[in-house]
């Protein structure tokens, strides 16, 4: 069975601008996660991008890339447009779908994800949360049932946060349901000081005292 790491990382970005070839800590944002990739148990590592300075960087780094069309790299583009991509055009049973914007994933979680599959049809990274009262950007209570009746912290589950870290899934899962998830899913455990998401400004700041 050959697994690949696939790193999908396109040239445009709203929040920071080009920021998977940004330096932190003095390497581009982007090294970080094929490192990890390249030294956990993976066959090979994969960069899925639409430019040219992503694409150098990913070579440097050591991963291998594949073009990704303009067309699959837009704003709206979702990420399971260019697994698909991935798969139509590269030899793979089973996909580590990394996003290069968490730069604190280590070779460990990849590999104890890779354990699951042997009981699970897929796997997400996430950390375990405990309950804290969340209000939507208008001041509504989202995960409690009003101000008069919050509750305690006991008197809630906790829930599992997606760290956007990694998914591992078949390709024959990913083309039949078209999604990085299906089937019996399991969720591999992270800290939440590991699940920093670089999406702003603050996120390198932050992600820079933690390196």
């Amino acid at each position: 069975m050959k697994t690949v790491a696939l790193i999908p990382a396109r040239g445009g970005s709203k929040g920071v601008q080009d920021k998977n070839v940004r330096l932190l800590n003095d390497e581009p944002l982007i090294f970080y996660t094929i490192t990890a990739a390249k030294y956990s148990n993976v066959d090979e590592v994969w960069v899925s991008t639409d430019s040219s300075v992503i694409k150098s960087a990913a070579l440097r780094a050591g991963a291998k890339v594949i073009d990704r069309p303009k067309e699959l790299a837009g704003d709206k583009s979702r990420s399971e447009e260019a697994l698909l991509h991935f798969c139509d055009n590269v030899e793979v049973d089973r996909l580590v779908f990394i996003q290069a914007t968490s730069p604190l994933l280590q070779p460990d979680h990849i590999n104890g994800g890779l354990e699951m599959m042997n009981e699970y049809d897929s796997v997400f990274s996430a950390f375990k949360e405990h309950w804290l009262p969340r209000w939507t950007m208008d001041v509504k209570p989202q995960n409690f049932h009003s101000v008069n009746s919050r509750g305690m912290r006991q008197d809630y589950k906790d829930v599992w946060v997606e760290n956007g870290a990694f998914y591992i899934t078949s390709k024959d899962r990913l083309v039949e349901y078209k999604s990085r998830l299906s089937g019996n899913i399991g969720v591999y455990e992270m800290k939440p000081h590991q699940s920093v998401q670089i999406d702003t400004e603050h996120d390198f700041e932050f992600c820079e005292k933690l390196l």
